[in-house]
């Protein structure tokens, strides 16, 4: 595991970015596992800033996102399809054909979870996947829990990250309660792991999840086993830490 301790988000941004880039500039028809939510948007600003400063092509690169809440049209502002159009997609020169997220509105739970494994099959796997980490370990959706979830599935949120997502809705009882996610096998078998961190309230998790034991008690702790993952952190979220 490779650790980048960055003073502060900007800083934290600006590395993520970076890594994300060189893999579009060494293979520009890549496969892009993304992520949503706050910690990612700064990355995403500056990966749109290399975009229009003509340093980045995105023409022939292909994503595959983590997750997508159930119950939530694309056009919804608190979907993750959204989000990615506001704070990626529309803003570089990727084919919308090539976006991938699961449909929040599928009528078949177990159809649409083959389908989007099916989708990431078809690409060969994810070149490079970023993540974040939640409060309690999850990574994607994948909460807590007595084992590792493998496949695409459809997750009952936790009260903890229904209560973490509830300040992005108009009223906590908005926050949908289920959503589908990534399964851990198929984050795992990613060529290349990029995990982001930012803030105090993340170094309790962190240390737990990098520096603990392997357990599906914190999810995020499996990829300890990965043979190529970089964290990138601020200070604050690494304070727990001894480097």
């Amino acid at each position: 595991m490779q650790i980048f301790r960055e003073k502060d988000y900007e800083g934290m941004s600006r590395r993520a970015a970076s890594l994300i880039a060189a893999q579009i500039i060494l293979k520009p028809h890549c496969v892009l596992g993304l992520a949503t939510g706050s910690s990612p948007i700064g990355a995403y600003r500056r990966l749109v800033e290399g975009y229009q400063n003509g340093e980045l092509d995105f023409s022939e690169v292909r994503t595959v996102n983590l997750d997508e809440y159930k119950g939530l049209a694309p056009d919804n502002d608190q979907s993750y399809r959204y989000f990615m159009q506001d704070n990626l997609f529309s803003k570089v020169n990727i084919r919308p054909e090539n976006t991938n997220v699961p449909n929040g509105l599928a009528s078949d739970d177990a159809a649409e979870c083959a389908r989007y494994d099916a989708v990431i099959h078809s690409m060969g796997g994810v070149d490079l996947q970023l993540l974040g980490i939640g409060h309690n370990g999850h990574i994607g959706f994948n909460e807590p829990a007595s084992e590792f979830p493998k496949d695409t599935h459809c997750v009952a949120l936790t009260q903890s990250t229904i209560d973490a997502n509830s300040r992005l809705f108009a009223s906590p009882e908005l926050v949908p309660h289920y959503a589908y996610t990534m399964g851990i096998k198929s984050i795992m078998m990613a060529h290349k792991i990029l995990l982001i961190a930012s803030g105090k309230d993340k170094a309790e998790i962190v240390k737990k999840a990098f520096f603990g034991p392997v357990t599906p008690e914190v999810p995020a702790s499996i990829l300890q086993l990965h043979p190529d993952v970089v964290l990138v952190a601020d200070e604050a979220a690494l304070s727990l830490v001894e480097l």
